[in-house]
C-alpha cells in the first residue's frame, strides 16, 4: 500500500510540473507586452479588432493594439487600401478599417510626386482626407469617416 502511495504521489507530482510548463508567459502589467518579444518579428500582442490610439489623449493605454489585416496584396495603392477601409467600415470592423487607412496615409506619402504644384496639391489633399477619416473614425463616427473616405476616392 505504501509504494502504491508513493507511486500516485510521484505521478501527481509530475503531471503538476507539466502543467505549470504549459503556464503561458505573464504579460508586462505596465506596457501589457510579452517578455522576451523582439518588436517587429512575429505577431504582437495584444491583438484587437476594434479601431484604438487614433486620438491625442486616447485612454491611457501604453501599447497599442495590433490591427487586423486589410487582406490585400503589399503592393496595393493608397485608393485600394481607401476601398478595403471602406469595405471594413460597412460591415463594422473598425479595426481593420483603421488599418487600411493607416496604410493608404503611409502609400500617400511614400508616392513619388509628379512634378507641378497642381499634382502635389492633389496627393496633399488625398493625405489630408484620409487623416479626416482617421479622426473620424477615432471619435467613433464611421458615417463621418466613410464621408472623408468617399471624398478622398472622389478627387
Amino acid at each position: 500500500m505504501l509504494l502504491l502511495n508513493l507511486a500516485g504521489g510521484a505521478l501527481l507530482t509530475l503531471a503538476g510540473v507539466s502543467a505549470l510548463a504549459q503556464v503561458p508567459a505573464i504579460t508586462d502589467p505596465i506596457t501589457g507586452a510579452r517578455p522576451g518579444h523582439e518588436p517587429g518579428v512575429g505577431e504582437s500582442l495584444p491583438r484587437s479588432d476594434r479601431a484604438g490610439h487614433i486620438l491625442e489623449g486616447s485612454p491611457n493605454m501604453t501599447v497599442a493594439n495590433t490591427l487586423p489585416d486589410p487582406g490585400i496584396p503589399e503592393d496595393a495603392t493608397p485608393i485600394d487600401y481607401l476601398r478595403a477601409a471602406r469595405a471594413s467600415l460597412l460591415v463594422g470592423h473598425t479595426g481593420q478599417a483603421q488599418q487600411s487607412l493607416e496604410m493608404a496615409e503611409t502609400g500617400a506619402l511614400n508616392a513619388p510626386v509628379r512634378s507641378g504644384a497642381a499634382a502635389a496639391a492633389v496627393n496633399d489633399g488625398l493625405i489630408a482626407r484620409i487623416k479626416d477619416a482617421l479622426q473620424a473614425l477615432g471619435r467613433g463616427d464611421n458615417p463621418g469617416s466613410i464621408h472623408m473616405i468617399d471624398l478622398a476616392l472622389a478627387r
